[in-house]
């Protein structure tokens, strides 16, 4: 029994296998049969609208290539109810991958030869449509996008509250229509690197409105409660009793997809600033006293501030409560950037080295003396921390208020932005001169200028020429210059060191001839010359500074040495030609027979000795010579 049924199993088996395997046979046969020609592309295949389906690869592409470029300037019309707009392809500059979407045309029916038979089988009972990739100038596409949702676009409103006197009502929302942007630009590219023209509808999508009336519900509550009585402010014993008109002005309502009440916006805004000009008190840093005894240190103070996010906060909880209708204002305590006990640990103590110098000049070049002084006023200079003129005045230019005056330029004296800043620099360089601090970039002007000390002018000029010196004292530099009608001093305040400085100044020797600048001047007959301005010859000067320490130790020795250029004697000479003397009249004789009284004879001589006499131009003129100081 056993083996009868073992046996059964076998036969079934062999039966399976061979059907299976006819049945294989059979799907592979008939796949071969209709696979047809790998060169062709599969019947029923469709690229970008156009049937290739049959044809040979390079055919097909030929073709839609062909297509394509008779379309370029063949619009495509794109509608949206009554709105149309033609776009066409070249505008754009849309160009579709023929040759890939006819490669995925040939994968989509290709394969091994059954296989692809039975593909081809699928694809002409179904069809198989490619869309080719294509690319688009982006810019363009950009710019049609918003010329539709410009036309199409009807955003949403959000419901609102308003506020007409003191009632409160209610704005209803509405929802919104807009230009479906992603979808659009794909069908764009899609329909304008098609080979149809037919019409082409734009996607559009429901804008929704984010807070619709019954969203507004308590709002509406709390704005009637807050405009229905008046509020009232404290801070401490002072009082404020705000209205309810006021109130209304200072709500902000919602608005733009705000469902909440706040204060704020202008109302609020114009009540907060009074306030807090009224009460504010800003914090006061640790200082310094310059005065005839000494330094004094005024102590620093702490500031009062009204905080305004929490006394808002507050009003608003006031204004929203039935029964306790009274906020009090938040101050907090703001305190100084410098406390007085950074301050003292600062050192500051007495004077470290001052000097002063007088100025004039045009009020414009007392100007900037007094500007610049006020930049670099009460400049702190750390222990072993270098000073730049430069980097703490910034570039001197008229948005900070500089104006043209007498300055020095390339050797000469001309007119620019800024003359007379070198007076201050002058001054700082010999303040810490005289402290016997380590200077490290000093230059002296290009030419000589007699009223700053020999040998120890400082000139600037942003950003490459500049005075540095630094503070190689165990305690900290306080900078402070003082500005008078006619003099500026520059002091340096920190703990007294009681360096001694020595200074030798060499003589001022000249070094050159003094330069002459001749110009020609057609206003001058030849041979005469006038002089406009008398110069002054090339110099030189050295100072030598050796600083000693309070117990006679030598700390430094250093040697600056000053060239200066020749300011050229400017001297203008004629060329306009002169002109030719008159010629002699002819004397001419009485008649004989009349008799000439004796003063014709005299007169006559006169006439010719007058006539005779040589036209030789005017004499050479000299002015008095002009020399005008930066």
């Amino acid at each position: 029994m056993r083996h009868r049924r073992a046996r059964k199993r076998r036969l079934v088996l062999r039966w399976s296998v061979l059907v299976l395997s006819l049945l294989l046979i059979a799907v592979l046969a008939t796949g071969l049969a209709l696979a047809g020609s790998s060169s062709r592309l599969a019947g029923g295949v469709r690229i970008a609208g156009e049937d290739v389906g049959g044809q040979p690869a390079d055919t097909a592409r030929a073709r839609l290539e062909s297509r394509a470029a008779a379309l370029a300037n063949v619009p495509v019309v794109f509608v949206s109810g009554a709105h149309k707009w033609r776009l066409r392809p070249s505008r754009l500059g849309v160009q579709a991958n023929w040759a890939e979407a006819v490669h995925d045309a040939q994968d989509a029916g290709g394969g091994f030869a059954p296989i692809r038979g039975w593909r081809r089988v699928r694809i002409s009972l179904f069809g198989e449509h490619v869309t080719p990739h294509a690319t688009v100038w982006q810019p363009a596409l950009t710019y049609r996008l918003n010329q539709f949702a410009r036309v199409l676009d009807h955003p949403h409103r959000d419901a609102a509250l308003r506020l007409r006197g003191l009632r409160v009502t209610v704005v209803p929302g509405h929802d919104g229509v807009v230009l479906d942007r992603p979808r659009a630009a794909q069908l764009l590219v899609t329909s304008l690197a098609s080979l149809r023209r037919e019409p082409v509808a734009l996607p559009l999508e429901t804008d929704r409105q984010a807070v619709t009336a019954d969203d507004l519900k308590d709002a509406v509550q709390q704005a009637q409660a807050a405009v229905s009585r008046p509020v009232r402010l404290q801070l401490g014993a002072t009082r404020w009793r705000i209205p309810r008109w006021r109130i209304a002005k200072m709500l902000t309502l919602p608005h733009d997809g705000a469902s909440e009440l706040k204060i704020g916006g202008p109302g609020a805004n114009a009540f907060f600033l009074r306030l807090t000009r009224r009460f504010d008190r800003p914090p006061r840093n640790a200082d310094w006293a310059i005065t005839t005894k000494g330094v004094r240190l005024v102590p620093a103070r702490d500031g009062r501030v009204i905080d305004l996010p929490a006394t808002a906060a507050r009003l608003l909880t006031a204004a929203l409560s039935p029964t306790n209708r009274t906020a009090n204002i938040t101050v907090v305590t703001k305190a100084p950037a410098r406390s007085t006990a950074q301050a003292r640990a600062m050192g500051i103590t007495g004077e470290v080295g001052s000097y002063e110098t007088i100025y004039g000049g045009d009020p414009n070049r007392i100007h900037n003396v007094q500007l610049v002084a006020q930049l670099i006023d009460r400049t702190l200079i750390a222990p072993g921390k270098e000073f730049s003129f430069n980097a703490t005045t910034g570039e001197r230019t008229p948005a900070k208020g500089f104006l043209e005056a007498p300055v020095i330029i390339n050797g000469e004296l001309k007119s620019g932005i800024g003359g007379g800043v070198c007076q201050v620099s002058t001054t700082v360089f010999n303040a810490a001169y005289e402290a016997g601090l380590k200077i490290t970039a000093r230059t002296n002007h290009a030419l000589y200028i007699d009223h700053y000390p020999q040998g120890r002018d400082a000139t600037v000029n942003y950003p490459d020429t500049d005075l540095r010196f630094v503070n190689d004292t165990p305690h900290w530099l306080l900078l402070r210059t003082f500005v008078g009608s006619s003099s500026l001093t520059v002091g340096l305040y920190g703990a007294p060191t009681h360096r001694r400085v020595v200074s030798t100044t060499a003589p001022l020797v000249t070094t050159g001839p003094v330069p002459v600048n001749r110009i020609a001047d057609s206003n001058l007959y030849e041979g005469e010359h006038e002089i406009d301005q008398v110069g002054s010859p090339p110099r030189s000067t050295s100072v030598h500074r050796r600083v000693y320490t309070a117990d006679g130790q030598l700390l430094y020795d250093d040697t600056w040495y000053s060239s200066y250029v020749g300011e050229p004697t400017v001297i203008r000479y004629g060329t306009k030609a002169r002109p030719a003397p008159k010629p002699k009249p002819e004397p001419q004789a009485p008649p004989s027979n009349e008799t000439t009284p004796s003063t014709t004879d005299t007169t006559s001589t006169t006439t010719d000795t007058t006539s005779t006499t040589p036209n030789t131009g005017s004499a050479p003129k000299q002015n008095a010579p002009s020399v005008t100081s930066p």
